[in-house]
């Protein structure tokens, strides 16, 4: 089993999809897309982010939520945002964890704040200018919380 999932629900920017490939290859971590996309995986910027690693990426796309939920029965789900009032330095991170994010202007479908509501976490932000991080960044810092909060098991830098 790899170490962590992550789930980015209806991502928009080439950019941080290919970023965060390059991430999960360096982690052996799986990258799960849930559709619609905004835009094609062959892009150009998702590949320039994702560099030579994007063909060595674990990755499953999925057509809609509920695919990723029929395919997944078993996922033990975390969301992350900027609605979540748990900080997710307090979530219990378990190897094979799923870390699920929205998409970049808008966050998760509306339906996930009440559905997820006990499993949403937020990563604190100070200053007057805080609405969100780059979904990359965000991605980033709550693998590795995950990661190293599991390093006995699953990494072993």
């Amino acid at each position: 089993m790899l170490p962590f999932n992550i789930v980015l629900v209806a991502p928009e920017i080439p950019q941080n999809t290919g970023t965060i490939g390059r991430l999960c290859v360096s982690t052996e971590t799986r990258l799960h897309l849930v559709r619609p996309l905004g835009f094609s995986l062959e892009d150009k910027y998702v590949k320039r982010a994702g560099m030579d690693y994007w063909p060595h990426l674990d990755l499953t796309i999925y057509e809609n939520w509920e695919e990723f939920l029929k395919k997944n029965p078993e996922a033990n789900l975390l969301f992350i945002s900027t609605k979540g009032e748990t900080c997710f330095w307090d979530a219990q991170y378990r190897p094979g964890d799923y870390l699920v994010f929205g998409r970049e202007s808008s966050g998760l479908p509306p339906e996930f704040y009440d559905r997820y509501r006990s499993r949403l976490y937020r990563i604190p932000m100070n200053g007057r200018f805080h609405r969100s991080l780059n979904l990359a960044n965000a991605a980033s810092i709550v693998l590795y919380e995950a990661l190293r909060v599991n390093r006995e098991g699953v990494f072993h830098p």
